[in-house]
């Protein structure tokens, strides 16, 4: 959906105009120190001790700062009257009538980290969303890093969806300027607008209604992105995932008129030497089956196969950005309907490889299907690394709140290094045990191998990630990411719009970046 245009370049005269600040404090430090962007990490410091050692004092312009002649006492006075903090994505806004610039936007850097930047740059997304277009100045020597957080809190702050035929009320700023050199900025830029790109394509796909999303349409869009980047996709059809024994998918799918699909996503660069699979859950709409849920239960379902769309647009972000690593996406898509065709409670469903599950609750649905994904996985792909991104519980939010999604993790390096990635793109996850003592209520079931719901109500998000454990065959690199509340934003708020986040793409680009 619609977007901001945003570029380098020094521009003349702007009528709004964003200028960082941060705490005041001691000398400031060499602001161009840092990684380069898409990196671990950032700029330790761009110009100050940082909060803590503030002492009252209001925040400062950033010492090498270029601001318009006239303007740099004025604004000195007005950060100090209004007792600006410098705190990272915080503003304050001087408006100039009759001057040029009209508007001047004071955006806290904190300080300056990569993650501080990017808060800036949604700050100045939403404090100029009422004017046509924001010119942002930046010091002199500042990382490729910080230039990349800041492109991306302004780039994902400034996604927008609607389908509405009135869009009178949409923000009016279109178009973004970064004050800084083309040339030298270019390719941190040109980094992070494949990032918010890939993010934006989740969010999309989240974001889209269920009666158009259906499986087929889903997998559509999915090829048409994918092919535009060269990567190489299979998409299997009811007759073709019947032919080779994914009973999972095909169960849950079978009491929907619009049948299920998997998709196969592969970016094979020449020369890599690692495989990473990722599975990802894709329910284009959950009732909960015959144990339907109840009607507020329902009305977010249209993002219950958020785990596919991150796992989806982070192959192709990986594509599009040239990253040196082999990485498969599995997609299982389905509905989850009510009909005289759905499945049951009771019913045993045997999965691609021949485990069979007794289902006790056809709401615990997303497990099934990636089940079958995961044996398929490790059976015919050999991975290095398995990680599965799902919205898999409401037990996860109960735990861990709507912003930090649930680790399981069989491998202490690969947890840490998710967990790494996630907290530097702003993803935070916590890792979660597998308990020992559990596994035999995931095998209680007296027909089937396993039971996909054994104790309802008790650990539901750590028996769900018991029970994927199962389809890996002991694999050593396996990682479960359960990220149900971070899918979705009930307000707009720092780069997170309101609904669908795409919460994942980023941190698996900064994953597989390391690979």
């Amino acid at each position: 959906m619609a977007s901001l245009t945003l570029r380098l370049g020094t521009g003349t005269r702007p009528a709004v105009l964003a200028v960082p600040v941060a705490p005041a404090g001691d000398a400031p430090a060499d602001s161009a120190a840092g990684d380069s962007a898409g990196g671990a990490g950032a700029a330790d410091s761009v110009g100050g001790a940082g909060a803590d050692s503030v002492g009252g004092a209001p925040a400062a312009v950033l010492p090498t700062v270029p601001l318009p002649a006239g303007t740099d006492t004025m604004l000195a006075a007005y950060l100090a009257d209004v007792e600006h903090s410098g705190a990272a994505g915080s503003t304050e806004v001087l408006p100039r009538p009759g001057e040029r610039p009209q508007r001047l936007i004071a955006v806290g850097v904190g300080d300056g980290t990569e993650a501080d930047w990017r808060a800036a740059g949604a700050a100045v997304v939403r404090a100029a969303a009422k004017q046509p277009a924001v010119t942002v100045a930046v010091p002199d020597g500042l990382a490729d890093a910080q230039l990349a957080g800041l492109a991306e809190g302004i780039l994902l702050a400034g996604y927008r969806f609607s389908l509405a035929t009135d869009d009178s009320g949409a923000p009016a700023l279109s178009r973004v300027t970064v004050a800084a050199d083309a040339d030298r900025y270019g390719p941190a830029l040109a980094h992070a607008q494949a990032v918010a790109e890939a993010t934006a394509l989740a969010r999309d796909w989240t974001n889209t209604p269920s009666n158009d999303k259906s499986p087929e349409w889903l997998a559509g869009r999915i090829t048409r992105a994918a092919e535009k980047h060269q990567v190489q996709v299979r998409v299997r059809d009811a007759a073709a995932l019947a032919d080779e024994g994914f009973g999972g998918v095909l169960a849950v799918g079978g009491g929907s008129p619009r049948p299920p699909r998997l998709v196969e996503l592969r970016w094979r660069p020449r020369g890599a030497r690692r495989h990473v699979v990722l599975v990802g859950k894709g329910i284009t709409y959950d009732t909960g089956g015959i144990d339907i849920k109840p009607t507020s239960g329902m009305e977010l379902m249209r993002k219950d196969m958020g785990g596919a769309g991150a796992v989806a647009a982070a192959t192709i972000g990986a594509a599009a950005l040239r990253l040196p690593v082999r990485v498969t996406a599995l997609l299982p898509l389905a509905d989850n309907f009510v009909s005289g065709s759905a499945y049951r409670s009771g019913d045993v469903v045997r999965h691609y490889g021949g485990i069979t599950t007794e289902i006790q609750n056809t709401d615990a649905e997303g497990r099934i299907v990636l089940a079958d994904a995961l044996a398929y996985a490790v059976r015919r792909l050999a991975p290095d690394v398995l990680v599965d991104l799902a919205t898999l519980t409401g037990a996860q939010r109960v735990a861990l709140g709507k912003k930090t999604a649930a680790l399981y993790a069989t491998d202490d390096e690969l947890a840490a290094a998710l967990a790494a990635a996630g907290d530097d793109a702003g993803e935070p996850m916590w890792r979660m045990p597998l308990p020992v003592d559990y596994v035999e209520k995931v095998h209680s079931s007296a027909v089937a191998d396993l039971n996909n719901a054994p104790v309802p109500g008790e650990a539901g998000s750590v028996m769900a990630a018991l029970f994927l454990r199962e389809f890996t065959a002991g694999h050593p690199h396996w990682a479960h990411l359960d990220m149900s509340a971070p899918a979705w934003s009930s307000s707009a708020t720092g780069e997170l719009p309101k609904g669908a986040t795409g919460w994942g793409v980023r941190t698996l680009l900064r994953y597989l970046a390391t690979q």
